[in-house]
């Protein structure tokens, strides 16, 4: 892709993303409908270490908040790779994960979940009350009947990852 044809696919990213932050209420889309978008843009808003394959596995782990709002990211296209959304229960191994959605149903497990990660290039994700600071990447909150997210661009680094400036400044707190 040409750099300029790349800096328009950003922006046009950028600017669903923008709409949805500013625009988007959870009374005009249901809530995970909405957080499932910001998951996507969460994967294509992020630089994958080159070693990653063609494809993305997206597993929830634990009870599914989403439902069939995520299944409409599987076989989507995002950061030149295949999105496949897998769903894992408590316990299964997260070994061929990309991305982790920690569900709140294992959040009193994130410490120990956290850990069995650590040095392998997985986005994490949640949308708990505190994950960001126990460790998770990126944490989505409703604020006013909208999404917001925090993030932690110290965790993002430490699994080789890189959280572009543009969602970075989409965030209400980043920890560095």
């Amino acid at each position: 892709m040409s750099p300029g044809a790349r800096a328009l696919a950003l922006v046009m990213g950028l600017a669903g993303l923008l709409s949805f932050a500013t625009a988007a209420r959870s009374d005009d889309l249901p809530e995970y409908r909405l957080k499932a978008a910001f998951v996507y843009n969460f994967i294509v808003y992020t630089e994958w270490p080159a070693a990653t394959g063609s494809t993305l596995n997206l597993c929830i782990l634990g009870t599914d908040p989403f439902g069939k709002e995520i299944d409409g990211l599987q076989g989507k296209v995002a950061a030149s790779r295949t999105i496949a959304v897998q769903r894992k229960a408590t316990g299964e191994s997260l070994k061929d994960c990309h991305v982790v959605f920690f569900a709140a149903s294992v959040i009193d497990s994130l410490p120990r979940l956290l850990d069995n990660l650590r040095g392998r290039a997985v986005l994490t994700l949640a949308d708990s009350a505190g994950a960001m600071r126990r460790g998770v990447m990126l944490n989505m909150n409703m604020a006013h009947g909208k999404v917001t997210f925090e993030a932690n661009l110290q965790a993002a680094r430490g699994a080789g990852l890189d959280l572009s400036s543009k969602l970075l400044r989409l965030a209400t707190e980043v920890q560095q």
